[in-house]
């Protein structure tokens, strides 16, 4: 059994910002040498996700209109004491924490569209991502 563990790390510009990662997981995968596994993807960020989906702008778009009505970032939270982000720590439990990602002949095995984007819900400042692959 191998394994290979792996940070991104990179500045989001926006408050709420979906990052493409797809090519940095499949960089990591190669590098681990496994060829059947599984990659986790871990945003590290109690106001973010990771989740797989198309790569389409209007998607995007949509995914924040409809997190926005249902847990409207300027609604009144008890978490926001000082600070204002408890809409963000909601969105991210919606949208998926992690994800696991299927290996076989050591790459990504998704779908025709898929693709891995990291999901900024507070940001605006240095990110982590934890990519930990594992497998023969």
């Amino acid at each position: 059994m191998k394994t290979h563990t792996e940070y991104l790390v990179f500045n989001t510009e926006e408050k709420i910002q979906f990052v493409r990662i797809t090519e940095r997981i499949e960089e990591a995968v190669e590098k681990s040498g496994v060829k059947d596994g599984m990659v986790l993807v871990n945003p590290m960020h109690i106001t973010a996700a990771v989740i797989v989906n198309d790569n389409e702008g209007g998607l995007i778009q949509d995914y924040i209109a409809n997190l926005q009505k249902l847990v409207p970032y300027d609604a009144e939270y008890n978490h926001n004491v000082g600070e204002d982000n408890a809409a963000a720590h909601i969105w991210r439990q919606l949208m998926a924490h992690q994800v696991v990602l299927p290996i076989t002949d050591g790459k990504l095995d998704f779908g025709p569209w898929e693709q891995v984007f990291y999901c900024e819900f507070d940001g605006g400042r240095r990110k982590r991502v934890l990519v930990k692959v594992i497998g023969e």
